[in-house]
């Protein structure tokens, strides 16, 4: 229950929007798939989604061979599109009973009422896809996408059009189906991703320039770490703390000592232990490390990550 991308290229006029990209999603977890717009983003979920054909390379969706055997790993997928084509003349119960029956669903109507629960969309469910705000025709997108019990889902900007109280509730829904199935995740939210991704996948002109998860990736892309550090007193005395391996140098403003270290190098233990050693009171200790909104930037701007 996975999916395997080996050696994709997509060609289009002679410009290679995806150009050799590899990576794996695996079962029961939730993978970031991120990138700028025109990355090929996009592009890749078609090609896994098999609405669109790769020039070279392999996609593998649960053991099944795109190029070999597309409908059978279409059976497998939820697919969710940036651009939610829906029937917008058709009420939202009438649609869903429409895709279900594509799917050849068993025991409809229990199936779809499941669906419209776990997607909030009970008091809409009576009434025109058309007359339904952008959030709303979202979770109908997001019922149709996973209403034949899909073991692969791939999410392109879910949470798109969403407003706060429905952003929970959806971010909840996605976390819930990532525990027992492949999700792959666009989205453009970074606070998003943090949240809800346990690995990451960014992409750079159709290249692949980060598959980490985001710890990892955090420490790798901070460099030298700062510790911040408030003890009781305000200013103490910090000479002991300068013998720390791996304390670089220590700073102070408004007070805050700022310990700077070494790169992967996590020194809060050694200064707690050290505070005790000299009867010292410690209020406040956090170690800051690069978020995924500043991982996203220098990952897609001129420097490349190696």
């Amino acid at each position: 229950m996975s999916v395997i991308v080996k050696d994709l290229t997509k060609v289009y006029d002679d410009r290679a929007v995806v150009n050799n990209v590899s990576f794996e999603a695996r079962s029961g977890e939730i993978l970031g798939f991120l990138g700028p717009n025109g990355a090929g983003k996009t592009t890749t979920m078609k090609m896994i989604c098999c609405y669109t054909q790769p020039t070279s390379g392999q996609i593998i969706v649960d053991g099944f061979d795109t190029s070999i055997d597309p409908l059978s790993a279409r059976k497998h997928i939820g697919y969710l599109p940036e651009h939610n084509p829906l029937y917008e003349e058709m009420y939202v119960k009438e649609f869903l009973q429409f895709i279900a029956s594509i799917h050849r669903i068993d025991n409809k109507a229990k199936r779809i009422a499941e669906v419209i629960g776990m997607t909030g969309l009970e008091k809409e469910q009576n009434k025109i896809i058309g007359t339904l705000s952008k959030g709303y025709r979202q979770r109908v997108g997001l019922a149709q996408a996973i209403i034949h019990d899909a073991k692969v889902l791939i999410l392109d900007e879910p949470t798109s059009g969403l407003d706060m109280n429905q952003l929970v509730d959806i971010r909840q829904l996605i976390k819930n189906l990532g525990k027992d199935k492949t999700v792959i995740f666009s989205s453009h939210i970074m606070q998003e991703v943090q949240a809800l991704c346990d690995r990451v996948v960014i992409v750079n002109d159709g290249q692949l320039v980060a598959d980490e998860s985001i710890d990892v990736l955090s420490v790798r892309m901070s460099g030298s770490q700062q510790v911040f550090v408030r003890f009781e007193e305000g200013k103490t005395d910090i000479e002991p703390y300068k013998k720390l391996n791996g304390v670089t140098s220590i700073t102070f403003d408004q007070g805050l000592y700022i310990f700077s270290t070494q790169e992967g190098r996590d020194v809060r233990a050694d200064i707690f232990h050290t505070a005790v050693q000299h009867n010292q009171v410690i209020i406040e200790l956090r170690q800051e490390k690069a978020n995924i909104e500043e991982i996203f930037r220098k990952l897609t701007k001129a420097e490349k990550y190696v």
